[in-house]
């Protein structure tokens, strides 16, 4: 420093270069420190958008590190009816003869099959392909009438306008991504006096479905339903051990 202040004093021109050199070096600070806020604004972005969806993936991926043959025995087991109680829900659901119901996440066909036994048109609806060549497989092998499976999209229940009379959506709920925009398409797929039913775990600890933290309590359920345009809803928790059904109009 003392041999800059010495040229200073010795060569004023030698002062203007150093200011100019400096004033550079300041610019550049200041633009790397932007360029620095601008990265880590687009990392923190980038992190929220991940939070916003990692409940969908997380429950997708639990989901699937069973292997496929697992999944069906798990979905058709003896258990399952113990804690599921299939007819105690149909009855729930009323007289269902001659009515159109899509039941959205088939998986094996669990309730689509008994749906259709007892006289409803069924629509058997899931985004695997593996779970519709299934139940294609079981209507064959077992000569079923009054139902067909449809393949849809992650993001689109693929319903025509006023196509059902009924939705039903049992251990799936959690899986659907966006599912405020999700459901007004559903609700718009749905005959004027029709509804949907949604069929999902407490969000607790038991001894079945996935953990907690991928499950969604009932007022976020209902909360996303209205956002979706349903401005009715009847909350049963008594009928089933480990569920809890919404029914929407």
């Amino acid at each position: 420093m003392l041999s800059l202040a010495i040229k200073f004093k010795t060569n004023p021109k030698m002062k203007n270069i150093i200011i100019i050199l400096v004033l550079c070096l300041g610019l550049g600070c200041k633009n790397d420190r932007q360029d620095t806020l601008k990265k880590d604004a687009k990392t923190h972005s980038e992190e929220h958008k991940h939070e916003k969806h990692s409940g969908h993936a997380s429950a997708n991926e639990f989901m699937h590190k069973s292997s496929f043959d697992d999944l069906i025995a798990r979905f058709e087991s003896p258990e399952r009816d113990a804690y599921q109680h299939p007819y105690k829900v149909l009855n729930h659901l009323g007289d269902i003869q001659g009515q159109t119901i899509m039941d959205i996440g088939a998986g094996s066909g669990y309730f689509s099959v008994k749906l259709a036994k007892k006289g409803a048109k069924v629509i058997a609806a899931d985004v695997d392909d593996r779970f519709l060549e299934f139940i294609q497989n079981r209507i064959e092998g077992n000569a079923l009438e009054n139902i067909e499976t449809r393949k849809i999209p992650y993001d689109s229940p693929n319903l025509e306008e006023d196509e059902v009379d009924l939705v039903l959506v049992v251990n799936t709920y959690h899986h659907i991504e966006n599912r405020p925009e999700y459901f007004a398409q559903v609700r718009k797929g749905t005959k004027t006096n029709g509804k949907l039913v949604i069929i999902d775990f407490f969000k607790t600890d038991t001894p079945v479905g996935p953990p907690s933290d991928h499950k969604l309590s009932m007022d976020v359920v209902v909360d996303e339903l209205k956002k979706a345009g349903y401005s009715s809803f009847d909350v049963n928790v008594d009928l089933l051990p480990y569920q809890y059904i919404i029914t929407a109009k």
